[in-house]
C-alpha cells in the first residue's frame, strides 16, 4: 500500500483493493512499519477485513464479428498489443502521484456497471472490469488524478486509449476514444483533458469505458470514484 498523510486529519491513508473474484469470507489486513520519537520505534496493526459475496448481471451485446473472433491477420497485432502492455505495466513508477479525491472522467451518467458478464454475439467472453460512461463522440474525457501517461496509442479492442499512471501501480484507463490530448510521457493534472470520447475498438456505439488497475488487478471504478480521502 501507499500511505500518504493529511494535514487535514493529521493522518495517514492509503487505497488497497480485492480483485472482482475474490471468494468471499474474512481477510486479516496486517500494517507493519517504524516511526515514532524512540529510535524509529516497530509499529505493527492488523485489522479483520470482510470480503462479500456479490452477484453481476449478464449483458448481451452485438458487435463486428471481427471482434469476436478476430481474423488470422490481426492475431499477430493482438499479441503483440498484450505484450506492450505487460511491459509498460510492469514499468509503472514505484513513486506516488495521485493526491486525494478521484474525479469522474466525463460528466455524464453511468451506463454500464463493474463486473457485468459480457455476451458478444452470442459468445460468453469476459466479464466487464470497468464503468462504462454515456458519452456522445467528441465528449472532453479528463483525467481524474495527477499522473504520468504510460499509454497513449490505438489498439485493437481498446481502441484509441490512454492510460495514466498514478503511481505504486495504481492506474486508470479512458477506452474507445476519438481523439488524443496527450501523448506518453506527459504529465497530467487531476481535470486535465486526455482526449476525447468516441465509438474506436470493440463498442456497440460512442461511449467511454473507464478502468481501474491496482498492482495487477482491476478495481470497482465506481467504489475509487465514491471515496473521499481526508
Amino acid at each position: 500500500m501507499d500511505f500518504r498523510f493529511s494535514d487535514k486529519c493529521k493522518c495517514w491513508y492509503a487505497i488497497a483493493g480485492v480483485e472482482l473474484n475474490a471468494r468471499a469470507g474474512k481477510r486479516i489486513l496486517a500494517l507493519e512499519g517504524e516511526g515514532g520519537d524512540k529510535e524509529h520505534a516497530k509499529l505493527a496493526l492488523t485489522r479483520a477485513v470482510i470480503v462479500s459475496a456479490k452477484r453481476y448481471p449478464s449483458v448481451a451485446l452485438s458487435v463486428a464479428p471481427e471482434y469476436v473472433q478476430p481474423p488470422a491477420e490481426v492475431q499477430a497485432r493482438i499479441e503483440e498489443e498484450q505484450a506492450l502492455k505487460k511491459r509498460l505495466f510492469s514499468e509503472a513508477s514505484p513513486e506516488s502521484y495521485w493526491l486525494g479525491q478521484f474525479d469522474p472522467p466525463v460528466e455524464t451518467t453511468v451506463s454500464a456497471v463493474f463486473g457485468s458478464a459480457r455476451v458478444f454475439n452470442g459468445v460468453n467472453k469476459t466479464q466487464h472490469q470497468g464503468l462504462d460512461f454515456h458519452a456522445a463522440t467528441g465528449t472532453t474525457v479528463r483525467a481524474t488524478n495527477a499522473g504520468t501517461v504510460l499509454l497513449a496509442r490505438n489498439m485493437y479492442y481498446e481502441g484509441n486509449c490512454v492510460v495514466v499512471d498514478h503511481g505504486q501501480g495504481l492506474l486508470t484507463f479512458y477506452m474507445h476514444l476519438s481523439e488524443f490530448k496527450v501523448k506518453e510521457g506527459d504529465k497530467v493534472e487531476r481535470g486535465q483533458v486526455v482526449g476525447r470520447s468516441g465509438g474506436t475498438g470493440r463498442v456497440t456505439a460512442p461511449h467511454l469505458h473507464f478502468a481501474v488497475r491496482w498492482q495487477g488487478i482491476y478495481l470497482d471504478p465506481a467504489t475509487l470514484l465514491a471515496l473521499h480521502p481526508p
